[in-house]
């Protein structure tokens, strides 16, 4: 790997931080408390994914179970301490496995048995994150802010006017 690909997407994520905290100081601690996930996870979920495709030249997909928990993991990790929403990232740890061994049906000989808890992990995921990000963007958006209001009173004045020919044919 170049060092390009390492060192962008480094810069990528300190450019992030420093646009979505405004105001804040920068220190060593900081970076490792925000940025840990990239620094210690990502490069060894990387690496397990370097020893299969450079090292083995394919011949372990085995290599690319913990490969690809561990990358997305460090994503789950990742996005939610920059956005602090591990009420709604972790459902992402259920997938993890799953999509190590997608991987691993992929690049393995495609075993079909293989995407009986695939798609159990993935099913389960995706419905708590639907539950989780609606739940956590209703009680955001609608009950802390007078947005609700707002619906509810624009709701109650649609159901107020009437809106076939009857009705206004018989208020006249």
């Amino acid at each position: 790997m170049s060092k390009k690909a390492i060192l962008g997407p480094l810069l990528i994520l300190l450019g992030a931080y420093l646009l979505l905290g405004q105001g804040t100081g920068m220190n060593s601690g900081m970076i490792f408390a925000y940025f840990w996930a990239s620094l210690f996870i990502l490069p060894l979920g990387l690496f397990f994914h370097w020893m299969y495709f450079s090292m083995t030249h394919g011949r372990m997909p085995g290599l690319l179970i913990p490969g690809g928990l561990l990358v997305t993991v460090a994503l789950v990790c990742q996005i939610s301490m920059l956005f602090n929403s591990w009420d709604v990232m972790w459902p992402g740890f259920i997938l993890a496995p799953a999509i190590g061994l997608l991987e691993f049906y992929f690049f393995g000989g495609r075993n079909r048995w293989l995407l009986i808890p695939i798609n159990v992990l993935t099913v389960i995921s995706l419905l708590f994150f639907a539950v989780f990000s609606i739940e956590a963007l209703t009680t955001r958006t609608f009950m802390e802010q007078p947005l609700l209001a707002f619906v509810l009173i624009g709701l109650g004045a649609l159901l107020l006017i009437p809106f076939n020919k009857k009705a206004k044919a018989s208020k006249f």
